[in-house]
């Protein structure tokens, strides 16, 4: 790409396009239309004295920012240098700068890193994900060395199945590149000696930095404050990953997001919900725009309703004080069952983008309608014996309330208010300590209209509907029932499956959801991460909900643990003529 400057300054000009900044000249780079940038002198301006660059095949001069948020693909810049020359230059010498990328782990001696995040970083390590330069801090409260940090990360590493040669050498090299920082999370003073060190490891290189704040919300805040103010990037980018829960209702929801606005831009906040990092549903769209035969069926003319499933098979187990505070809605409906809700109701969008994705994901969430009370059954686990083995109650965790009502199960029906899904309900249920684990979307369609074979399909037609269930995990599949004749001389038929199951047809290693959040972090890139608008709609569903619950004190039904849940579900189902008899049971 040639660049032409023409009556600039004859001082030397030293800058990075996308940052709009002039280091020697102290100028600022103003963007015209199409890669045209006119650079003027803020100190000693002269009316005639101004230069533009043009881009000969009129695209924009590819840069990197100088504060957070830049371009995903910004792990290198181009510097550009000018010649000093007073009125005609025919082209710029662009040189490569080095950089390299900064991951401080906040909250790093907790459960949650141990477990989720220093493995995810080191199986993209394994696998060649991380750029070339790269260093990994933890910073918590807890006084720890490096080597204490090291010995306690190593616990929880593993190389993939068809990655385990020469396992241990590349853990031992992962390890090197781990640190650690002991420190406050409210100083600043404690951030700016994580800087200094962070700093040293960077060595002058352009310096991109990640923040993984693995902690609780409260302390959202101040970290953001310190790492504005004492551990940002000079000359890079600077991101920021929260985890849920984003608040308890809309209003908490809300402060939480101006408090971190006041520090950061939307831009640099990535709300993750790890359950949007699972394979299936990065195939959920895929799935949908890809496929002639799902994109006319994708809508209340051919499908009844669509059922949302998070099912675990075990209880709170040690997180009993977390949970009573929040409560199976906000921590996985509220969160992950409207996130994937979205992804499958949306319309197609105007490209990939992240923010076109996002645009249409907001459209349907704002299109939901706030769940209603008797659109809804809760419930809480009570205790089990099983031969010599016992399974305790909600109630019987040390840090739970014995007159607690939080719930640990609800079902509620859901409806959009929209033509393309007008009057299809859409079934959520979500439940710990049942007989099962398993997240999947399960689509039943119409019946066909004049079926011929009706009279083969017995009195209850709804087992001649034909079902698509996405599994997302376990066991990730892809299955369609229909309807088969047996083979024979005579006329009998059968509910079979086209089934696409992952492991047969994929026997590579699925990557965990932690993975694939990570790196499109580092690469900027945002479909699956939550924006504010975003956010704020999903609470507009259920915070009314909630609100109502808690007023009235609704008390939960009981069920028993490793059951199919409260016996209200099936009632439900039934009063939006919903066939949920086969929840969990088959396959």
């Amino acid at each position: 790409m040639a660049i032409r400057l023409s009556s600039c300054s004859s001082s030397s000009a030293t800058f990075f396009a996308h940052s709009s900044f002039c280091h020697e000249t102290e100028t600022i780079l103003k963007r015209k239309n199409f890669g045209i940038w006119v650079c003027q002198n803020n100190s000693n301006f002269h009316e005639n004295k101004r230069f533009e660059l043009k881009a000969s095949n009129v695209q924009p001069l590819k840069a990197v920012s100088l504060q957070a948020g830049a371009p995903a693909n910004s792990l290198a810049t181009e510097r550009v240098v000018n010649p000093v020359q007073e009125d005609y230059i025919p082209f710029l010498q662009t040189v490569k700068e080095e950089s390299t990328l900064s991951i401080v782990v906040v909250g790093a001696s907790g459960d949650l890193a141990r477990r989720k995040i220093f493995p995810a970083l080191f199986a993209l390590f394994n696998e060649d994900r991380l750029p070339e330069n790269f260093t990994i801090f933890g910073y918590a409260r807890s006084i720890m060395t490096d080597e204490e940090l090291r010995n306690m990360i190593s616990k929880t590493l593993t190389c993939r199945v068809d990655k385990r040669e020469n396992c241990n050498e590349k853990m031992d090299a992962f390890l090197k590149r781990c640190f650690y920082q002991s420190g406050q999370y409210s100083s600043e003073e404690h951030f700016l000696e994580l800087d200094n060190k962070l700093k040293g490891k960077e060595a002058g290189r352009l310096s991109n930095r990640l923040f993984y704040l693995a902690i609780p919300p409260n302390m959202f805040v101040d970290v953001a404050r310190c790492a504005k103010h004492r551990a940002s990037s000079e000359n890079g980018w600077t991101r920021v990953i929260v985890e849920k829960p984003f608040g308890r209702d809309t209003e908490s929801s809300r402060e939480l997001t101006r408090g971190l606005k006041q520090y950061l831009n939307e831009d640099q906040i990535f709300r993750i919900d790890h359950h949007l990092g699972e394979e299936l549903v990065e195939n959920l769209l895929v799935l949908r725009f890809s496929n002639l035969v799902f994109q006319p069926l994708w809508s209340r003319n051919y499908i009844r309703n669509v059922q949302l499933i998070f099912s675990e098979d075990f209880g709170t187990e040690g997180r009993g004080r977390y949970f009573d505070n929040y409560g199976i809605i906000r921590d996985i409906m509220q969160n992950h069952l409207l996130q994937i809700l979205a992804l499958f109701a949306m319309d197609t969008p105007v490209s990939l983008d992240a923010e076109d994705i996002r645009n249409e994901k907001v459209k349907v969430l704002r299109s939901v309608k706030p769940v209603q009370l008797e659109d809804v059954v809760i419930g809480q686990y009570k205790g089990d014996c099983d031969g010599n083995t016992s399974y305790p109650s909600y109630t019987d965790d040390m840090t739970v309330s014995n007159n607690s009502l939080t719930p640990t199960f609800a079902a509620a029906t859901l409806f959009i208010n929209n033509a393309q899904w007008d009057g299809v309900p859409f079934l959520m249920i979500a439940g710990k300590a049942l007989h099962s684990k398993r997240t999947e979307i399960r689509v039943q369609f119409r019946h066909v209209p004049g079926n011929l074979y009706n009279h083969k399909s017995g009195t209850d037609l709804d087992n001649a509907t034909n079902e698509l269930v996405i599994r997302i995990q376990p066991d990730e599949a892809i299955y369609l029932k229909i309807n088969n004749k047996v083979p024979g001389l005579g006329m009998r038929l059968d509910r079979s499956e086209l089934n696409l199951l992952y492991k047969a047809r994929y026997p590579r290693e699925i990557s965990d959801a932690y993975e694939r959040l990570l790196i499109d972090a580092i690469e900027g890139e945002r479909r699956l991460f939550i924006r504010s608008d975003e956010l704020d709609a999903a609470w507009q569903v259920l915070a009314p909900l909630l609100k109502e619950l808690e007023e009235k004190k609704v008390a939960p039904e009981l069920y028993t643990y490793g059951s199919g849940g409260p016996v209200g579900v099936h009632y439900l189902a039934a009063q939006h003529n919903i066939r949920w008899g086969d929840f969990g049971y088959d396959d």
